[in-house]
């Protein structure tokens, strides 16, 4: 069914939940098979919205958006919007072209999504005026509120960012670049309703970073295998505890980058790993990714004991 809030709601539900929490990305679940798993994914959805997160964001990065079937993913934004009911905001990811974007998210739309992250288009290296025109096609096509997501080869010039205001339905960005210079420049150009976040790979490395240019909300990763380790560094950051922040950076978050980067798609598959060595039943990547080898599970599963006494 259709979200039935106005664009300002949600940018105001999304503003409020992202100062009380992390914005979760849940994993999509497959079987053995490489079914989606709705049963599994629903309970996996139930786990993350029960730690409190400030907002989900079902069938990104994370969640595999990029190896999913228009069904398959209408399916599961309508399960993840079920068993939301209202209690956090569902923000769908959409992408490739625009065209196939607006496909997405006319689903979204259907499933009953509040919001639309939309990914950076497949492949092409955009000019300025083609980011712009492509981000006008996709929200001409939905009434959903669109937050727009660079990283990669999409990056928002300070120039485009008032033909972007110009569009009804875009509420914000997703940064994943850690350009925090140009970033500043974005936001002071944009409208102050606009909302921000600090999407970088493992984003708590850079969260103090976020924050000190007025961004302190972000996506974590973390969530989606230990809320546990999650809460108690979001809680630490906004309380200024920095030696217990320091802590979690130097045992847990810096070791676990490391291991991150020993892999292609690990971003993903080292996320999802972690996950079945928390008994979620989340089944396996899909191509082209691949599950970690068995010594990195070995490492991954000592690094969550580390997390887990010192979130304990």
């Amino acid at each position: 069914m259709p979200a039935t809030y106005t664009t300002e709601e949600i940018s105001e539900r999304l503003r409020r939940g992202m100062d009380t929490g992390v914005l979760s990305f849940p994993l999509t679940a497959f079987d053995a098979d490489g079914r989606v798993d709705l049963d599994a994914f629903r309970a996996h959805v139930r786990a993350q919205i029960a730690a409190g997160p400030g907002a989900l964001f079902p069938c990104c990065g994370t969640g595999e958006f990029f190896s999913l079937a228009e069904d398959e993913y209408a399916s599961l934004i309508a399960a993840a919007a079920e068993e939301a009911r209202g209690a956090v905001p569902v923000v769908a990811g959409a992408g490739y072209g625009w065209a196939q974007a607006a496909r997405f998210a006319a689903a979204a739309e259907r499933a009953g999504a509040d919001a639309l992250l939309l990914l950076p288009p497949y492949l092409a290296e955009t000019p300025q005026r083609g980011l712009v025109e492509h981000v006008r096609r996709v929200a001409a096509s939905t009434a959903l509120p669109i937050i727009v997501y660079q990283r990669a080869q999409v990056r928002i010039d300070v120039a485009s960012v008032p033909a972007l205001a110009e569009i009804p339905n875009v509420i914000g960005v997703k940064d994943g670049h850690s350009d925090l210079d140009r970033l500043q420049r974005i936001k002071l150009a944009a409208p102050p309703e606009w909302l921000f976040f600090n999407g970088a790979a493992t984003a708590e490395m850079q969260a103090r970073a976020y924050s000190s240019i007025g961004v302190p909300a972000y996506s974590s990763a973390v969530h989606a295998f230990a809320p546990e380790i999650a809460g108690t560094f979001f809680r630490a950051l906004r309380a200024d505890d920095h030696e217990r922040v320091d802590l979690l950076l130097k045992e847990f978050y810096i070791p676990l980058v490391e291991l991150r980067d020993q892999g292609p798609g690990y971003a993903v598959s080292l996320v999802k790993a972690a996950a079945r060595l928390r008994g979620a039943n989340v089944g396996p990547v899909r191509a082209p990714l691949t599950d970690p080898t068995p010594e990195h599970l070995q490492t991954l599963d000592r690094l969550l004991t580390v997390g887990l006494d010192l979130a304990s």
